[in-house]
């Protein structure tokens, strides 16, 4: 019977599962050391005692992030839903896995997902070494077993090679889920206009429209920068944000069993949000100007919805404002990156 939705309990067994695997400590340390440069006004984020970053291990779990090899028809890779033009996103409502199976929530940006806490839409994985396996074991996405994955690098030679010199051992999911998270972990976006702006001190980098729409933002009539705050522009906490008076995905209750987590997701970020396009969970809101007619309204009547969430009405020019100041979070260079682009 194929699910919508994986039994979490099943997946987080599997996750728990493999964050246990260790390296042997045969394993040479490997001292081609990978400096991240990290944006200004954002803390060094946490790295793995048993995955520091080195250029092997980023070059290798670069190709294999682009690599349909590891699919179970050799189809689809992990950019495949993540692509860098949309801030490692996709531009359909939930992406395609193999067989052109629909998924089932939209896929969110990769953008500094080195700094984000408990993973997924509710929340239930807690590094991202764990959260490589999640494609891999998704019926709508590889539908794959990693070990199968891992006899194939095996069967290529520069597999091989990367991976020995990377990690001290042949491919096996060790080397994939570490090295995959590795280069995850160097996509930092930290440089657009409003970063220019408000880290960098360079006041002509946005626009006067942009700067009223992020002190729109921060209103207390729009309450929108409470939940997405920070330098990562969200909070990392879980939230119901009046959708659907009734949601056909029940969000955070599948990991808690707790009825105020009923339709409850993590609040996303809002960096490079116009090119992340469509929104929410599921992909239902197709522009940034559905979403503040959405918020507007004051989202519909739900037993868990947010507090913070109350109607508000914006004249023409606020409106623009805000629209200016989000469009101000595009970081243009972050997308263009050649470090992050497919491998030759």
């Amino acid at each position: 019977m194929n699910l919508p939705f994986p039994p979490i309990g099943l997946l987080l067994l599997a996750l728990a599962a493999c964050q246990k695997e260790k390296p042997p400590p045969a394993i040479p340390p490997d001292t081609d050391t990978y400096t991240l440069a990290i944006p200004p006004g954002f803390p060094s984020p946490a790295i793995p005692a048993d995955n520091a970053l080195t250029q092997r291990r980023v070059a290798l779990g670069r190709r294999l992030f682009y690599d349909p090899v590891l699919s179970a028809d050799s189809t689809r890779s992990c950019a495949s839903c993540h692509a860098p033009h949309l801030a490692f996103s996709d531009s359909t409502a939930v992406s395609l896995g193999i067989e052109s199976r629909a998924g089932t929530r939209n896929a969110p940006t990769l953008a500094n997902v080195a700094y984000q806490q408990k993973l997924l839409r509710e929340g239930g994985v807690p590094t991202l070494e764990m959260q490589i396996l999640v494609p891999f074991q998704e019926q709508h996405e590889f539908d794959f077993n990693i070990l199968l994955a891992a006899e194939r690098l095996n069967r290529i030679p520069e597999y091989v090679q990367m991976a020995e010199a990377a990690y001290g051992r042949k491919p096996d999911a060790f080397v994939i889920t570490r090295s995959i998270a590795a280069f995850e972990r160097t996509l930092l976006s930290g440089d657009s206009p409003f970063d220019q702006w408000f880290f960098q001190g360079k006041p002509e980098a946005v626009s006067a429209s942009a700067k009223r729409g992020y002190e729109l933002f921060q209103s207390e009539r729009l309450n929108c920068g409470k939940c997405h705050a920070g330098f990562l522009l969200t909070d990392q906490s879980f939230a119901n944000n009046g959708l659907y008076a009734v949601y056909p995905d029940s969000g955070r209750i599948r990991l808690t069993g707790l009825e105020s987590d009923r339709a409850v997701f993590k609040v996303p970020t809002l960096r490079n949000i116009a090119l992340t396009a469509p929104y929410m969970h599921d992909g239902s809101l197709p522009t940034l100007e559905a979403v503040l007619d959405h918020y507007q309204t004051g989202g519909k009547a739900h037993p868990n919805k947010s507090a913070l969430l109350k109607p508000f009405a914006l004249t023409v020019p606020e409106r623009t404002d805000l629209l200016a100041f989000l469009h101000s979070l595009t970081d243009t260079g972050f997308v263009t990156n050649a470090a992050h682009a497919r491998p030759e």
